[in-house]
């Protein structure tokens, strides 16, 4: 059964706490009440602390009888991505190596969520060490999809994916490397976002320069996204990459709880190439899906045109630079430890490992040229338009797609590459809800944007999403 909370939007709820209306150990309450109703199904929630967040919530309308002033999120509960460290609640990347790890400080994006109010209640399932689409692990096993529990809720970020669309929250974080926010968006029906790098920063001592990988976030709505990016994005000191614009210019007046709701694109031009220029091979009812979208954006006043990037350089970039990212994080534990880890992470890991200066020389080249097409592309449009994922949600009990519309694939990573190919540019990219298949399933609209744009992005997304409506559509588990 639903509460009248379950599907509420993060404003929503903020608004009904930070009035008064509700309390924090209300919100908790139908919160864990609800994790109890899905997860036996979903296998979606492996962590939870139940005692620690009853007194956090406490404390929180504690302060609200006080009259202090309340953060943006004030008591809203919230579970967190198994890869982000949360500090004193076990943090295990889906790998037995770290099943008891329970770090002492809290990645950044944990802490700006627990600064704006968050009142964090557990850990959401992942693929081991984060490696592919589609979330499963010797640990906690597989998350399976709230549309359809012989389906995958995709990855890495699938266990966020898959509580955000069953109603135990209405939005939460995760990471993208390539398409880990897409992909679980497009499975899940809800809406994920790779932010443009710094935005949330990648920070010393660990790897600063980073650039690859994003930390971001998932929701039900655009709004919501938008919402948690004003409390989770802005510079900091630690990190060389840091976007110098603070979290209050996702602050937009259309996300705001009462705004007129009548969508507008006029003027915006958009690329549209639900194949990429016929790069990647999709599934044929994902294609009828992203291609009804086109229209959908012509009668909102875009003009759509069939454009697309030139990614010839992506595959490399992408490549070189997710085996280099492998072999710096995990090489001394793959060298130490590869029996304990999954044959995938090892292959990656290994191929970084052997990577030598011409390889990444050639990548940087590639990465160059791949930067000057991406310029070229947003000279004349403002969005490119295509298909988060190439594939309907599959089988859950298969580790990865092996082909697709009858073309087979080589690797682990070849189903993904309508998100790898993006990943590799920089350019911000979200996915959105855009329709389900005749047996049900979701769809999701993959929207890019050029690097820096991330605010022009959401606008978009919003304007796609206001109009066709596909995100009320819940799951009946």
């Amino acid at each position: 059964m639903t509460s009248e909370l379950t599907w509420l939007s993060t404003r929503e709820l903020a608004h009904l706490l930070g009035t008064g209306r509700l309390s924090a150990v209300e919100a908790l309450d139908d919160h864990l009440d609800r994790i109890a109703e899905v997860n036996p199904t979903l296998n979606a929630v492996v962590t939870l602390d139940p005692e620690g967040a009853r007194a956090r919530a406490a404390e929180a309308d504690r302060a609200y009888a006080a009259g202090e002033r309340l953060p943006l999120l004030h008591g809203v509960p919230m579970t967190h991505k198994d890869t982000h460290h949360t500090a004193g609640m076990r943090t295990t990347l889906g790998s037995p190596i770290f099943a008891e790890q329970i770090p002492e400080t809290d990645s950044l994006v944990i802490a700006r969520l627990r600064a704006a109010g968050v009142n964090t209640t557990g850990k959401t399932n992942v693929p081991e060490f984060a490696a592919g689409s589609h979330t499963f692990n010797p640990l906690f096993g597989t998350t399976v999809n709230p549309y359809d529990p012989t389906r995958s809720a995709a990855g890495s970020s699938g266990g966020v994916g898959a509580v955000i669309a069953a109603g135990v929250q209405a939005s939460g974080d995760g990471s993208d490397m390539g398409g880990s926010l897409r992909i679980p968006g497009s499975f899940n029906n809800v809406v994920g976002m790779r932010p443009s790098n710094g935005r949330i920063p990648h920070l010393a001592p660990q790897h600063p320069w980073a650039w690859l990988s994003q930390s971001g976030f998932m929701a039900r709505t655009v709004g919501d996204v938008a919402l948690l990016m004003q409390a989770g994005c802005g510079p900091d000191p630690r990190g060389p990459g840091s976007i110098a614009e603070p979290g209050a210019v996702f602050d937009l007046p259309e996300f705001r709880l009462g705004a007129d709701d009548d969508p507008d694109l006029t003027g915006v031009r958009v690329g549209f190439a639900p194949e990429l220029g016929g790069r990647i091979a999709v599934d044929p009812a994902v294609l009828d899906i992203v291609g009804a979208a086109a229209p959908v954006l012509a009668e909102l006043g875009a003009q759509v045109d069939e454009a697309c990037i030139g990614l010839d350089d992506a595959d490399a970039v992408f490549d070189v630079q997710r085996a280099y990212d492998f072999a710096l994080n995990w090489g001394d534990l793959v060298r130490a430890r590869s029996s304990e880890i999954k044959e995938t992470v090892v292959w990656n890991t290994e191929r970084g490992l052997a990577l030598t200066a011409d390889d990444l020389i050639a990548k940087d080249r590639a990465r160059t040229r791949l930067h000057t097409a991406v310029r070229d592309f947003f000279g004349e449009h403002d969005v490119l338009v295509t298909t988060s994922s190439q594939v309907l949600p599959f089988d859950a009990q298969i580790e990865y797609p092996t082909e697709i519309a009858g073309r087979p694939l080589e690797t682990y990573l070849d189903w993904m590459r309508a998100a790898t190919l993006i990943s590799a540019t920089g350019c911000p990219a979200i996915s959105v809800p855009a329709g389900f298949s005749a047996e049900g399933l979701p769809v999701g609209l993959q929207i890019v944007a050029a690097p820096g744009r991330d605010v022009e992005l959401l606008r978009v997304a919003h304007a796609f999403e206001t109009a066709t409506g596909h995100h009320r559509r819940h799951p009946e588990i």
